[in-house]
């Protein structure tokens, strides 16, 4: 039996908790490397061509974490005093320690939206020309799918809108698409026709796509060119970084397919714990790997006897428990968190 005590638990706090696979272990130990911050490791200058060409843009640029790339595109995108369209309860905004004011220098007019997806007519009414008394926008930042919306898709027609929308008043859009691999793989299409209404998107390796460390800027060549002075500049540039592009390059080639296993498993999860009592979900939003538990019980208190059982999860508000699946849940892990939500 394993001395590790990670081994026994379900691990549903999010899907960036996954182990590194004997694949990606392998890559490591064989990947050519070099000093990326002097451009010559040649394992992060494949993974970056890769990532350009899957997402259907010019280049690419590796980062240690979705919030730097996130805001580095922020950055490259506006002067400080621009200002940003934003979901209200964007990832950007919600959990990234008010970087787009102190980095970026932006303002954030922030939106309702139905899922994550914001009303385009809303979007277009929000647009501002800078003059002597009011901010520019520059930007519109969409999130795909959506965090704290319970890991929702937004519609292809919104993508759409929105891009035809900014490029009628000249602005540009940036996707943080940390999960948009699995917008894609829930919607049977391919990740660049997601990325086809963007300038600019942010996509993660380290969540379901199963990486330990890493994410991907993607864009224009220009955008890339200025992005690699703004990770230089927020300590970003590491030098024999091909050791973790080599798990994104497994990540981008061998890990995508598999999200659909994730989303069947979140989605069985779902239906199960909204016919117990004192526990509902709203089945329609479990559109991907992530399910949002509405209770009749305080979360604290729930999570703390989830995890007595072994299983761990995330309040996400008062009454409110968040369940992410990722590749390190397989069915039986699934069903042991159904077990232990009917002993509560």
């Amino acid at each position: 039996m394993s001395n590790n005590p990670q081994m026994h638990l379900v691990d549903l706090r999010s899907d960036t908790v996954t182990r590194p696979t004997e694949d990606m272990y392998e890559a490591m130990r064989c990947a050519p490397l070099g000093d990326d911050v002097l451009g010559d490791d040649t394992t992060v200058i494949r993974l970056e061509a890769l990532a350009a060409e899957t997402v259907g843009m010019e280049s690419a640029m590796f980062v240690p974490s979705g919030t730097m790339s996130n805001q580095i595109a922020l950055a490259c995108h506006c002067e400080r005093g621009d200002a940003i369209l934003i979901e209200e309860e964007a990832h950007i905004l919600y959990y990234e320690v008010g970087a787009s004011a102190v980095i970026g220098g932006v303002v954030s007019w922030t939106l309702p939206s139905k899922g994550g997806a914001m009303d385009p007519g809303e979007v277009e009414r929000k647009i501002l020309k800078s003059s002597l008394h009011t901010p520019g926008t520059k930007l519109i930042c969409l999130e795909n799918t959506h965090n704290r919306a319970g890991g929702t898709i937004i519609p292809q027609p919104y993508m759409r809108e929105y891009r035809t929308i900014a490029d009628r008043h000249g602005v540009r859009v940036h996707l943080d698409g940390a999960r948009a691999f699995n917008a894609a793989v829930a919607q049977g299409i391919k990740v660049s026709e997601i990325t086809q209404y963007v300038d600019s998107v942010s996509v993660c390796l380290s969540k379901g796509l199963g990486s330990p460390i890493g994410s991907l800027l993607c864009g224009t060549s220009g955008m890339i060119g200025r992005a690699r002075v703004w990770r230089k500049r927020l300590g970003g540039g590491m030098r024999q970084a091909g050791l973790l592009a080599a798990c994104g390059i497994v990540s981008l080639t061998g890990r995508v397919n598999r999200l659909k296993d994730d989303h069947d498993r979140a989605k069985k999860f779902a239906s199960a714990i909204n016919s117990l009592e004192g526990a509902s979900v709203d089945l329609e939003s479990v559109q991907t790997n992530m399910v949002m538990v509405d209770l009749s019980d305080h979360a604290t208190a729930v999570a703390s006897n989830l995890e007595a059982q072994g299983v761990l999860c995330l309040p996400t508000g008062p009454k409110r428990l968040r369940f992410v699946f990722h590749s390190d849940i397989d069915d039986r892990a699934t069903d042991r968190a159904i077990d232990a939500f009917t002993k509560l």
